[in-house]
């Protein structure tokens, strides 16, 4: 069973300035929710017990978040607010289940991943990435019982135009499982169009191996100078480790761009 999840959120969200200059993306309202509160929601309902974020001191923010336990108590003391009441139960319930470890260099998500190898477990855990929603199904839980069905890793696939494959890792796709999965043959963390061996990309899903960790420890920078969880897929996948590319049944949302951002407020809004 997968119980733990980790979450890395020490990006520096560039692509939401100026709003990321004073503020952490993940805490960006969406239709008057953080955004970060939809992840944890989802990895509730799939049945997760434990959740480790991966945070820089710049983003110190949000573990504040979680434990403004005066501010809550001072306002619940004066005014017995049944809505603050029930939001500060909420956050309790959140607080319960998360842990934080620390990335204060920005060397990418394969470097986050390794941050948290003390607190891994079982021999598989979910990662998801902040900036991706997906609504409408819960794509956590789905993964989760393709990975108890076949034993294997799963990540989240879909199909994206190929003028974009750049942004992406990529998949080369092996034997059809069943309608909606494929095993992986390669991956390629942001191939140019040239190179991308298909259009299907990884989404920010993941339920990966503890052996990934060895392979991080000794991985070299790829592109852009930072340590690739893509990359560490590779090798493992180099070694005949089973990856399942699951093509979820929601509804993918890009909350890491200004416009992405806009456009999930009025989506889920619709909800």
């Amino acid at each position: 069973m997968i119980k733990q999840a980790i979450i890395p959120l020490a990006g520096l969200g560039t692509r939401l300035l100026p709003l990321t200059s004073v503020f952490a993306k993940e805490l960006l309202p969406i239709n008057g929710k953080p955004g970060i509160e939809y992840i944890l929601e989802e990895c509730i309902d799939a049945g997760i017990k434990e959740v480790i974020f991966i945070i820089s001191k710049k983003k110190i923010m949000i573990k504040n978040y979680f434990y403004n336990d005066k501010f809550y108590k001072s306002i619940i003391n004066k005014k017995k607010d049944p809505r603050v009441i029930k939001e500060y139960k909420k956050i309790l319930k959140f607080k319960k289940m998360i842990k934080f470890v620390y990335q204060d260099k920005p060397l990418g998500t394969g470097d986050a991943v390794l941050k948290t190898r003390k607190f891994i477990k079982d021999k598989f855990f979910l990662m998801l990435l902040p900036d991706d929603l997906i609504i409408k199904k819960n794509c956590s839980k789905s993964m989760i019982k393709i990975h108890n069905q076949y034993n294997s890793s799963v990540m989240a696939s879909m199909n994206v135009n190929k003028r974009t494959v750049s942004r992406w890792g990529i998949y080369k796709l092996g034997n059809r499982l069943n309608k909606k999965d494929y095993l992986i043959k390669d991956v390629i963390e942001k191939p140019s169009i040239k190179n991308a061996p298909s259009n299907k990309a990884v989404i920010g899903r993941y339920i990966l191996p503890r052996d990934i960790f060895q392979k991080l420890s000794k991985q070299k920078p790829g592109k852009g100078g930072e340590i690739h969880i893509t990359d560490a897929i590779q090798s493992l996948i180099s070694d005949n480790k089973k990856f399942i590319a699951h093509n979820f049944s929601g509804r993918y949302l890009d909350c890491g761009s200004m416009r992405g951002y806009i456009k999930s407020t009025v989506e889920i809004s619709k909800l």
